[in-house]
């Protein structure tokens, strides 16, 4: 998630730093066979609707709120997750993504299949090449962030993203050729925490509405 007062200044000059987390807010739901997590950090300030059973949700955000909100699995996976979605960001500060967290070691991580005016991998990251999955080049980065918010409170922890070159807002996400990727050139584990198909905003005015399955 983003470092806000930092982004805010920053992006109105073009130039960001690298994000930072903060505290993720999940309410568990039960719904065999389908996505059993909401994520919804700040939703109330992006007009965050859901409905679970149906795999659907819509946000809209203006302004420079952090909002982090979709669904998705209590537990993450190498699983492929087919996902449809309306989103348009604008030149807004936002992802289309797969988001996650690691247990141990900690770390968070990102599919990116669409942002608006801010590649995450651009700068202030380590850079880890990319790889080819679902018919695009994904750019691979890595950060770290010290003494950070995060799912166990203040930490320090890894940070691993993979930004698709050609974006999209439909398809299926491979998430075991990121998975792979990033272990082959980090410390990336295997005991995940949530995993959600989630649209990220921080910056800007945009919409989306997603359907997950």
């Amino acid at each position: 998630m983003q470092f806000l007062a930092a982004l805010a200044g920053l992006f109105a000059v073009g130039v960001v730093a690298a994000p930072a987390a903060e505290p993720v807010s999940i309410e568990a739901r039960a719904n065999p066979g389908g996505a059993n997590y909401v994520q919804n950090y700040n939703g109330a300030a992006g007009n965050f609707k859901y409905n679970q059973g149906a795999g659907t949700y819509s946000l809209q955000w203006n302004g420079n709120t952090d909002i982090v909100a979709g669904l998705g699995w209590s537990t993450g996976a190498a699983r492929s997750i087919v996902y449809s979605a309306t989103y348009s960001p604008g030149t807004s500060g936002s992802y289309l993504a797969v988001y996650g967290w690691v247990n141990s070691p900690q770390a968070e991580y990102y599919i990116v299949e669409n942002y608006g005016g801010y590649n995450p991998c651009s700068s202030g990251v380590t850079q880890l090449g990319s790889y080819t999955s679902d018919g695009s080049s994904y750019q691979v980065c890595t950060d770290t962030r010290t003494n950070q918010p995060s799912i166990t409170g203040t930490s320090t922890f890894t940070q691993f993203w993979a930004v698709r070159q050609n974006k999209r807002s439909s398809g299926t996400v491979t998430v075991a050729n990121a998975f792979n990727y990033w272990r082959a050139h980090g410390n990336f584990g295997t005991s995940y925490n949530f995993q959600v198909l989630a649209v990220e905003a921080f910056s800007g005015s945009g919409s989306a509405s997603v359907t997950v399955s």
